[in-house]
């Protein structure tokens, strides 16, 4: 199995080249009426909230893939975070960063 630490960081590196790829995409979109039409326009301020929408869901993920490096460095990775009870090992190959097991998930 590859280490945990690792897949992590691999993710990481890969969210930092995505908000990196698509930052040009969530700057404020200009409104002039004279260079665009009403289409592009909308067009664009589509574009820009779906390039936000998915920034905050990379937020979201870099923040649990933090808490999983913190619960590996705490020596408690691989544990539910709210029953204390092992995860299962596929899960956790399933998704690395998973803080709840089976049971408390579907809880």
């Amino acid at each position: 199995m590859t280490n945990p630490r690792d897949i992590l960081n691999n993710r990481l590196a890969n969210l930092d080249a995505e908000d990196t790829a698509t930052a040009d995409a969530q700057k404020p979109v200009t409104l002039d009426q004279q260079s665009t039409g009403r289409l592009t326009r909308m067009d664009a301020l589509q574009n820009q909230a779906m390039a936000q929408a998915q920034a905050r869901r990379r937020a979201a993920e870099r923040q649990k893939i933090h808490a999983a490096l913190q619960r590996i460095e705490d020596g408690e990775y691989g544990y539910c975070t709210d029953c204390g009870e092992e995860i299962a090992p596929a899960r956790l190959t399933a998704d690395p960063a998973i803080a709840l097991c089976l049971e408390c998930m579907r809880a």
